[in-house]
C-alpha cells in the first residue's frame, strides 16, 4: 500500500456519470480524499459512503474533493449515489487498475478498504487501512486535512 510521501498515481477511470475522470486533473486545485471500498450497497461500504456524505460539507469547507472507488460498474455507482444521495464522485475500477496502482491487495477474496489524503501537488499525505471500521476513514481523513494544513485557500 502506498504511504505518506509517495506520489499518487495518475488514474483515469469512468465516473458515476460515465465520464472519464483523471486524478491529475485535481492537481494544484487543493487536496483530494480518495477512498477505496469493496462493493456498492453492502453494509460497511454503505456506512463508509454515508459517513463521507454526512461530513461532506466539512471536506469541502477544507477545500477537499472526495472520490470513492470500487470495482462496481458505472450503472451500479449511479444507482448507489442516487439511493444514498452521495454528493461526491464515484469511480468505476472493474479491472483493479487503480486498486493495484495504490498498492492495495485482496486477502481471502476480500478487498482492502483504504483511504488516501493527497495534497494539491499529488503527494499522499495520509493513508488509512481498515476493513471493518468505516468511520475511521472519515475521521482520519478530516484529521489529516486539518492537522497537516492541507486545506486549500
Amino acid at each position: 500500500m502506498l504511504k505518506p510521501g509517495d506520489p499518487a498515481p495518475d488514474i483515469a477511470l469512468l465516473d458515476n456519470n460515465g465520464k472519464l475522470f483523471r486524478l491529475s486533473s485535481l492537481r494544484s486545485q487543493g487536496p483530494a480524499v480518495v477512498y477505496f471500498y469493496p462493493k456498492d450497497d453492502t453494509p460497511v461500504c454503505t456506512r463508509q459512503a454515508c459517513g463521507f456524505r454526512d461530513h461532506y460539507s466539512e471536506f469541502t469547507g477544507l477545500g477537499a474533493v472526495v472520490i470513492g472507488i470500487s470495482t462496481d460498474d458505472v450503472a451500479s455507482h449511479r444507482a448507489f449515489a442516487d439511493r444514498h444521495k452521495l454528493p461526491f464522485i464515484l469511480l468505476s475500477d472493474p479491472d483493479n487498475v487503480a486498486f493495484r496502482a495504490f498498492g492495495l491487495k485482496s486477502f481471502l477474496g476480500l478487498k482492502e478498504r483504504a483511504t488516501f489524503v493527497i495534497d494539491g501537488g499529488g503527494i499522499i499525505r495520509a493513508a488509512t487501512q481498515d476493513r471493518l471500521n468505516a468511520g475511521k476513514h472519515v475521521r482520519t481523513a478530516l484529521a489529516a486535512l486539518r492537522d497537516q494544513g492541507l486545506a486549500s485557500s
